[in-house]
């Protein structure tokens, strides 16, 4: 009887031992941003068709206006910092069209970025938001915020279904084939995310450091980035925006940033390559 006892209790405990190593595994990491290795240098700017030039040039003054009076600063830290309580609801549930369409500035954008765009609750909010509030104010015009997939955004303005993109767009020479850019107004770089136990770059101790990681790593270490951002492309590489890639690991592109650090925390996959600050901001966010 003991005997048989023993056995039970043997596998009682193996038994749980399996659920705990499960929970375990299923169990969500917290994620770590290298802050302070900057894989990129680049400026952010406002999109804008070529032949818009009156509204590049209004853009352009009312960025020159928030520069020189400071303002431009405080909108940008105040969203940093988490202080800022601007919120925006568009008065009209689709994207207008017809005569009533002129009375309206329609800015494309992602709203899955923060601090530059993003929700808060049903309400739009973040840098970009609070400078496109300004611009239509500045126009006279009523505030219609379309969101979309961050490589439509382009595409949109381009064709015209959107005025001006506002997207914490990143300015290069590839883009400026098919559209146009206001001035600049924001310094940005991409950054690494791992999860916090992740030894794979424990030792690096600069961004060429992390590079040349990235390059030792096989084709089955993915790091996930955001479709059509320049971390896509500097993890996949695109010839025409000058970035190589890793043509070793594999590059998985996703709708938002937020989603590649979620299937990261998961172990779906192994890093992310994201603009800095929406990169702190959401690797906060998923560490809470």
């Amino acid at each position: 009887m003991k005997k048989v006892l023993s056995i039970a209790m043997v596998l009682v405990m193996l038994l749980c031992t399996a659920v705990s190593l499960a929970s375990c595994g299923d169990k969500q990491s917290k994620v770590t941003v290298y802050e302070e290795y900057e894989l990129t240098a680049e400026k952010y700017a406002f999109a804008v068709a070529k032949e818009n030039t009156e509204l590049k040039e209004k853009a352009n003054e009312l960025l020159k206006e928030l520069k020189d009076s400071g303002e431009l600063d405080t909108i940008i830290n105040s969203f940093f910092d988490g202080s800022a309580t601007f919120t925006y609801q568009n008065p009209v549930t689709s994207v207008p069209t017809g005569a009533d369409r002129d009375n309206y500035l329609v800015v494309a954008t992602n709203a899955y970025f923060p601090p530059f765009e993003y929700y808060e609750g049903d309400k739009l909010t973040g840098v970009d938001m609070k400078i496109a509030s300004l611009l239509a104010e500045k126009l006279g015009k009523t505030l219609y915020i379309y969101d979309m997939e961050f490589d439509s955004v382009i595409t949109s303005v381009k064709n015209g279904d959107s005025d001006i993109g506002m997207a914490g767009m990143t300015v290069n020479e590839e883009r400026l084939k098919t559209i146009d850019f206001t001035n600049e107004y924001y310094e940005s770089a991409q950054v690494l995310i791992v999860r916090e136990n992740d030894e794979v770059f424990a030792d690096c101790k600069s961004a060429d450091d992390i590079i040349a990681k990235l390059g030792e790593q096989k084709s089955e270490f993915k790091v996930g980035t955001q479709n059509g951002t320049t971390g896509y492309m500097f993890s996949a590489g695109d010839e025409g925006f000058g970035y190589d890639g890793f043509k070793n690991l594999t590059t998985s592109g996703y709708t938002t940033g937020a989603l590649a650090v979620l299937d990261l925390a998961n172990g779906k996959i192994d890093a992310v390559i994201l603009d800095k600050q929406p990169a702190i901001m959401i690797a906060k966010s998923t560490n809470k």
